[in-house]
This record gives C-alpha cells, structure tokens and sequence, in this order.
C-alpha cells in the first residue's frame, strides 16, 4: 500500500513525486513509456523556469534522478484500470496490481501527428508541435502550420513576428478558429492561408527541406519550401484507463480545475492530462505541486 499512486512521469507526475516524498509519503510513479513524457522530444528547451538552454531530454532525467533519489520507486507498466475502494485506490497494469491511499493521474497529452514517413526522424529538425518552444528556431525564415483551428492560428501570429513567411495549411475549405484570430491573421502581410489542403509528405534527411501540398479538389500537388513545420492539428489525451475514477470531457480530458480535484475523495489530475488552457513543462510541475500537497493533506485528515 503506497500512500501515493502517480500515474505519468512527466514534469507533472514527478513533481508531485517531489513533493509527496518531501512530505514523507511513500510515493510510486508508473509510466508506460518513456520516463520525463513529452518534454523528451524537445531537442531544445528555453522556457522552462531556472534553465537558460536543455535538452527536453536533459531536464527530465534531473526530474527523474530529484524524485528517485527522494525515495520515489518507480515501475515501468501501462495503466489499463483505476478503481476507487473501502482501502483507497487499485490501479490495475499489465504487469501487476498497485494499491495506494490516494491517485495522481498525470497520464499527459499528445499531439496528434500527421503519420507520415519522416514525421517522427525530422522530429527537432524542421518538425515542431509547439510554436511556443520551438518558433524562435526559425527565426527569419519560412515555414508552415498546419491546422485551421485556434491553436494553428495563435501558433500562426506568434510566428508571423519573426518569421520571414507563414503558410497556413488547412484541410477544411474554411478555418475553424474563433474570427478574431482570423482577422488578425488577414492583417499580416507574411502570412497565405491554403485551405482545402493536406500535407503529403515532409521532405528532407537531416533536416526538413519543404513539404509536399496536395491540394484536396483537384489531387494536384506541389512543393513548399520551408525551414519548419508546426502541426497543431488537436491534442489526445490518454485518460481511458482513468474513467472509472474521474469524469472525462467530450475531449477526453479529465475534468479537474486549478485545484485539480476530480470530485472523488483521494484522486487528484495534475498536467496535461486534465482540463485547462495551457499546457506547458512549467504549469505541468505546478499543478503536480498542487495535486501532491492537496493528496498528503488528505492522507494527513485520514490520519487524524
């Protein structure tokens, strides 16, 4: 019996094992894949608080060794039920059972990717899913977003201030984000939107070189040079292993506020994961913060 379950290893999950070990719980974090989650794709990170330049890969090892060397065990296994009893919390994988006092769902989000060859190898090398982290790279040179909805074109403007030329690439004959960020992007002179477009292909070894657009009417297809590409086509969360536990949105995100509390004693979301606007390293590890003090707290009241 662990006093705290984590499930998800990413900036949220292991600060929460950070601080539920400060605490002096007992503490287990479980990952299904790679221990440090999505930050280990950021070839370079600069906005993550106290770090002037990492690798994604870099700060999730220090994250790793700060909760391990606390006290935290962690087991490499894929979640695929979590059940509420008299006891606590069984959290049921596919190599073993996990009982703990109380649960800390930190599964995180993916980008959805656009599942072409060379996607995942031009990963850091011209292919971005996050305008935020990635767009200074690109400084002063052109390159495209795909997606037609809110995120496409807030990464689309921010991107528009340094790049040289944006293209936006929309699947749809129409963009689907609010009209105001639709104006906004009408007013930039560096910005063509394509609609009723998809991307083909990425082009490109050691880097990417351009992209193959196919336009949807005709099947006529032609090639965009570009520096970088960045996919903001939806996120997807993993919270199905979860839904017997905690209230899922229509999006499949765990609905939890800034408390994140999901309405069940003793189970808590922390990260991208749960419902919120943005989702960053940095207020990942806040809310893993919140979710551990808010657990010990309970565990504490049971105790009493």
């Amino acid at each position: 019996m662990y006093d705290v379950i984590v499930a998800g290893s990413g900036p949220a999950g292991l600060t929460a094992a950070v601080y539920a070990r400060r605490a002096g719980k007992t503490v287990l974090v479980l990952e299904k894949e790679t221990f440090g989650g999505q930050i280990t794709y950021s070839p370079k990170v600069e906005n993550f608080p106290g770090v002037l330049e990492a690798s994604g890969s870099a700060i999730a090892e220090k994250l790793m060794e700060q909760a391990v060397s606390l006290g935290a065990e962690v087991e490499l296994d894929t979640v695929l039920r979590a059940e509420k009893d008299d006891e606590g919390v069984l959290v049921t994988g596919e190599y073993g059972t996990y009982r703990g006092r109380t649960l800390i769902i930190a599964a995180g989000s993916r980008h959805r990717r656009l599942g072409l060859a060379n996607e995942n190898e031009l990963i850091g090398r011209g292919v971005s899913y996050c305008a935020v982290c990635d767009g200074a790279f690109c400084k002063g040179r052109r390159v495209a977003v795909v997606g037609g909805g809110n995120t496409a074109l807030q990464d689309a403007v921010l991107l528009s201030d340094c790049c040289e030329h944006v293209t936006v690439i929309q699947n749809l004959d129409f963009l689907t984000g609010e009209e105001a960020l639709q104006k906004t992007l009408a007013r930039r002179d560096n910005v063509t939107v394509v609609l009723g477009a998809v991307v083909d292909a990425l082009n490109g070894t050691d880097a990417l070189e351009s992209l193959t657009v196919r336009t949807a009417a005709t099947g006529e297809t032609f090639d965009l040079p570009v520096a970088g590409v960045f996919i903001a086509v939806g996120m997807q969360p993993d919270n199905g292993p979860f839904a017997e536990v905690c209230a899922i949105d229509e999006n499949g995100y765990v609905l939890a506020g800034e408390d994140c509390e999901t309405g069940l004693d003793g189970v808590y979301a922390a990260g991208d994961c749960r419902t919120k606007t943005v989702r960053q390293a940095a207020t990942a590890c806040g809310d893993g913060a919140v979710a551990a003090i808010a657990a010990c707290r309970y565990i504490d009241s049971l105790d009493a």
